[in-house]
């Protein structure tokens, strides 16, 4: 059953036993079923380039080793690069954090014809500085309407907004963690302060269910994608991608009549030419 988006102001409890969906497609069945849509998003991807009226922004929240980067890669990355544009927000800068804290957001935000993908993003200004006691309760509440207001802006102004949340159970969690220390390919991921994190887990589930709580809007909604299984969740993502982009229904533009009577005229001077050869 394809994702539904978290309903504005709705209580949503981040419980482990829902990290996985057991009615979903999983491993073979669900790669097997992701390709055909993978295909199909190229050739929406093709259409917005083309329209270049409209643009679609992904944003991809989770906590540590919740395949933000796996699944950018499997679903994202077949289509043209030249259309699609991934964003990663780390630390800030001492020159970003002179300004507003959506300053550098807004900067990221994808142009018309184009896919955009934040790898974590704006949220990061109500989890983490929040889960530490960087900012008080009255700037986490101003900041939830900050976001929503700048969200309602962009999606005026031609902006599709999706907000996936991959939810991993804390038991994967400690298995991704450990492969990646124990794998030469993964091991440069591995941070220490990963593991203090991870000592804030309640912390940070109390955080994000308020997020989901107090910003997933009409215009810009959340879906909490169960991502224990990585094709069930690449899956997952890909149905709800395809599907608003079949509502956004990018159109090529039409041909120049001009251009099109050039092209005309030069097909009939190629064919008279290969008669005389012939």
């Amino acid at each position: 059953m394809p994702l539904k988006p978290v309903k504005p102001g709705s209580k949503v409890k981040l419980k482990d036993d829902t990290a996985t969906d057991d009615a979903e497609l999983r491993g073979k069945a669900a790669d097997e079923a992701l390709q055909p849509l993978i295909a199909r998003l190229a050739e929406q991807q093709v259409a917005l380039y083309a329209e270049a009226r409209q643009s679609l922004l992904l944003v991809f929240q989770g906590r540590d080793a919740s395949g933000k980067d796996g699944l950018t890669r499997k679903v994202f990355g077949p289509i043209n690069s030249q259309g699609c544009v991934v964003t990663n927000f780390k630390k800030p800068s001492e020159y970003e954090l002179a300004r507003d804290y959506l300053w550098r957001v807004h900067q990221a935000v994808p142009p018309k014809g184009t896919i955009g993908i934040f790898n974590r993003s704006h949220y990061e200004d109500v989890l983490v500085v929040r889960v530490h006691g960087w900012i008080d309760e009255p700037t986490v509440t101003r900041r939830f309407r900050q976001i929503n207001d700048f969200e309602r802006m962009l999606s005026e102004n031609g902006v599709t907004i999706l907000k996936f949340f991959l939810h991993i159970s804390r038991d994967e969690q400690k298995e991704r963690l450990l492969e990646r220390l124990h794998d030469p390919l993964k091991n440069w991921k591995f941070q220490v302060g990963d593991l203090d994190e991870r000592k804030l887990w309640d912390d940070y589930t109390g955080a994000y269910e308020d997020v989901l709580r107090e910003t997933s809007t009409d215009w810009a909604p959340w879906y909490v994608v169960p991502a224990d299984r990585k094709s069930t969740r690449d899956l997952l993502v890909a149905q709800v991608v395809t599907k608003t982009l079949e509502r956004m229904n990018p159109q090529f533009p039409r041909v120049d009549p001009e251009v099109l009577k050039i092209a005309r005229e030069w097909e009939r001077e190629t064919t008279a030419v290969k008669k005389i050869d012939d």
